[in-house]
């Protein structure tokens, strides 16, 4: 069974899976209404967070890979419009959507080193990890080492 791992600074840690996300509320049915072009459904990334209960000291969050080959690190403030897709119709998001879990900023700008940008969509997500002030990044720094990421992803 594929989960969803929340931890770090939070009081009540969490595996999700596809059932669990399922009975979350404000689900998306539809991804392209907020993320033109997009496939899929999801769920509000507060809504996942709010199962959690952050801790006060939390100021970070660190988005991450199943593998643990790319994470993404930024402040959670920035990300409280993210979004968790996970279905594609009534079954998990597939592997070539990024799936089964993908992680999407709507309207993230390209990749210039900020907070957050479109680096920050992490695809085969597996870990959602608060901190107290910023976790481990592996994002590119520059568009060029964007592009090298997203051919090597093809």
């Amino acid at each position: 069974m594929t989960v969803l791992d929340i931890t770090g600074e939070v009081r009540q840690p969490q595996r999700m899976d596809f059932l669990q996300l399922c009975e979350l509320s404000g689900q998306i049915k539809d991804l392209g209404d907020v993320m033109p072009g997009r496939k899929g459904s999801g769920v509000p990334l507060r809504e996942i967070l709010a199962a959690a209960d952050p801790g006060e000291k939390a100021t970070h969050i660190t988005l991450e890979s199943t593998d643990g080959g790319f994470s993404a690190s930024a402040p959670l403030k920035d990300l409280e419009n993210g979004i968790v897709a996970y279905r594609l119709g009534e079954d998990p998001l597939p592997r070539d959507l990024g799936g089964p879990f993908r992680f999407f900023v709507p309207e993230a700008g390209a990749c210039d080193s900020g907070a957050v940008d479109a680096c920050a969509n992490v695809k085969f997500l597996g870990i959602l990890r608060l901190t107290v002030g910023p976790g481990r990044d592996t994002r590119p720094t520059n568009a060029a080492e964007h592009e090298d990421l997203h051919r090597l992803e093809s």
